[in-house]
């Protein structure tokens, strides 16, 4: 489910800033069409293959757009953009300029956004990296009312507000609406105490172009950063990516028996864009995660990253050099403890993430949309910088690290790590590990109230309403309950347990069931039905995510009311609320209004 992304612990940190001359050079630029051989080239015959072979070992049915960049001081700026495998599902190849959804590596341009309305001396008022919210945002609110009055750009911006994801009401209404719902959303920490990773917070950031300078964010990123750098591909409207005819589809895989292959391709789907955007800017999830882009513009974003703001073509500043080392500076600790023996600890800025391998210090950022994962990886100290777009949903996020690895072995001299066969096995044995929910016990007690009586709206000022269908046994009182009935068919849900049905109109979630489990207690699922864009297949294909901790309760807490666990994202070792009540100890309530 596109909303649940694990996080950890964290604390402030102070800001250190990396100082680095920067020399301007032309880019010369060795593209997947190009004979040059002017430079040693990383992506030779030897990475080719490895790259190749790393899509063949997760037996992806998409592909790969690379860009790599490094400067040297007798050659200026190598560059180098190729793509590998299967951009569409009509077999069209991925080249580097097939575009692909970057997910959260948007956040980068976003708070570099902010960082140039700071440095704006025009700007009435002004704000610096310490401005509170509160004072200058007015739909702004939290239900810690600490964090509410107290937090700044830069807590926002390193994710230590104390609230979790709570990703699923990115479905709602626009950006305003989305802060103004804020407050209503269950904290899981205290203010400043943890890295927990947060999309709203990007989404709030998005708000500063049209509330202080009058101009939609997605214009004034345009206006200020994409165009004086070149970067002419990239966009954030999904209609103009498909009409240039250069949008990779996401891929998915449909019906895979993961008992007999953990890598089965299945039947191989095409998502639709997770985020349709017809050209009008203030999406709510563009600063969070909505920009598309290819190989080639990525190329550019990594010298100028490198550049420390400049142009790499001629020079001239784009973003003031003390707002990329602003962001790249560590804040906050997101994880304590290196994921492997050649890493560290990381810790996070804003949209960036900085730590070491193999000695080398890295700033980088993941970004994971449905359908597409992307990785972009810069080594200030040499010069160099990776950046790897995948259209795989199912492991995209480990082959876009695996050859990541493969590249930074190859450019810095290292000796080769096996990646792909570390990803395999953590994959494998989290598949062995995986935990599903208790299956209904023959025996269970029936809830207090009747199957029926749960059906009807639920209201939650934070989340938004749900509208329970009873589907099984059948019970079609209202026409939406009707109309779902419909959809029921075509999901993988057991029609011999008593099951709740509701539309879910989110990013990654059309539907969550509840099926019965005993007394109060329902396991939850949640689901993504789409069409298969197959006339002569079945009318949808489904994505189904089940978990032990995915659960809701019903309680009549002055009124009927159901409570959800197990969706807000809070990261691994934050526990679920405490309480008496099932109010309390629930991370979202919803209150039946009719």
């Amino acid at each position: 489910m596109f909303f649940l992304l694990q996080a950890v612990l964290g604390s402030a940190f102070s800001l250190v800033f990396l100082v680095q001359a920067v020399r301007l050079q032309q880019p010369f630029d060795i593209s997947n069409d190009s004979e040059s051989d002017s430079h040693t080239k990383i992506l030779n015959a030897k990475v080719d293959a490895a790259i190749n072979s790393i899509l063949k070992d997760f037996k992806s049915p998409g592909g790969a757009g690379v860009a790599v960049v490094q400067k040297s001081r007798k050659d200026g700026w190598m560059v180098e953009t190729k793509g590998y495998g299967v951009a569409k599902v009509d077999g069209t190849k991925v080249t580097s300029e097939t575009l692909f959804g970057i997910g959260s590596n948007s956040k980068l341009f976003d708070i570099l956004a902010t960082g140039l309305l700071i440095s704006n001396d025009s700007l009435s008022p002004r704000i610096s990296w310490d401005t509170k919210i509160a004072s200058f945002v007015p739909e702004w609110g939290l239900m810690d009312p600490i964090a509410s009055s107290e937090s700044t750009i830069v807590d926002v911006m390193s994710h230590r507000t104390g609230l979790p994801r709570h990703d699923i009401i990115l479905q709602h209404g626009t950006v305003a609406d989305v802060i103004r719902r804020l407050r209503y959303l269950k904290p899981s920490t205290g203010f400043r105490e943890l890295w927990q990773y947060n999309n709203h917070m990007y989404s709030l950031l998005s708000y500063f172009p049209p509330l202080l300078a009058g101009v939609p964010f997605e214009t004034y990123v345009n206006k200020f950063i994409l165009a004086p750098l070149g970067m002419d591909a990239t966009t954030y409207y999904s209609k103009a990516a498909e009409e240039s005819g250069h949008l990779a589809d996401g891929f998915g895989r449909d019906g895979v028996n993961q008992t007999e292959d953990v890598f089965g391709q299945g039947q191989v789907r095409a998502y639709p864009y997770w985020a349709p955007n017809e050209g009008k800017p203030g999406h709510v999830i563009s600063g969070a995660g909505g920009l598309i882009s290819n190989a080639k513009d990525m190329a550019i974003w990594l010298q100028t990253l490198l550049e420390e703001g400049q142009n790499p073509c001629n020079g001239e500043t784009v973003i003031p050099v003390e707002v990329i080392r602003r962001v790249s500076s560590g804040i906050t600790v997101a994880f304590p403890v290196g994921s492997f023996p050649e890493g560290s600890p990381v810790v996070y800025g804003g949209g960036q993430s900085r730590g070491s391998y193999r000695g080398f210090e890295y700033i980088e950022h993941g970004g994971a949309a449905q359908g597409f994962k992307s990785q972009i990886t810069r080594i200030p100290s040499q010069d160099f910088g990776v950046a790897v777009l995948s259209n795989d949903e199912a492991f995209g996020r480990k082959i876009v690290e695996a050859i990541k690895f493969r590249i930074i072995d190859e450019a810095l001299n290292l000796e080769v790590i096996d990646w792909t066969e570390r990803f395999k096995s953590l994959i494998v044995a989290d598949f062995k590990g995986r935990t599903m929910p208790t299956p209904r016990p023959t025996n269970s007690t029936l809830p207090s109230f009747s199957f029926s009586d749960l059906t009807g709206t639920y209201q939650d000022p934070g989340h938004g309403s749900l509208h329970l269908c009873l589907v099984a046994p059948r019970h079609l009182a209202s026409k939406p309950c009707r109309q779902l009935m419909d959809d029921f068919r075509h999901l993988p849900l057991d029609p011999r347990l008593p099951t709740l049905l509701a539309n879910w109109k989110g990013f990654g979630v059309s539907h969550l069931a509840l099926t019965h489990f005993e007394h109060n207690l329902f396991n939850v699922t949640a689901l993504s039905s789409m069409p298969t864009g197959n006339a002569s297949d079945s009318k949808l294909w489904v994505q189904v995510e089940t978990h032990p901790s995915f659960v809701g309760e019903f309680a009549i807490e002055g009124k009927l009311g159901v409570g959800f666990r197990g969706f807000w994202g809070a990261g691994a070792g934050v526990e679920s609320p405490k309480g008496e009540s099932v109010k309390e100890r629930a991370e979202v309530w919803f209150e039946k209004s009719s």
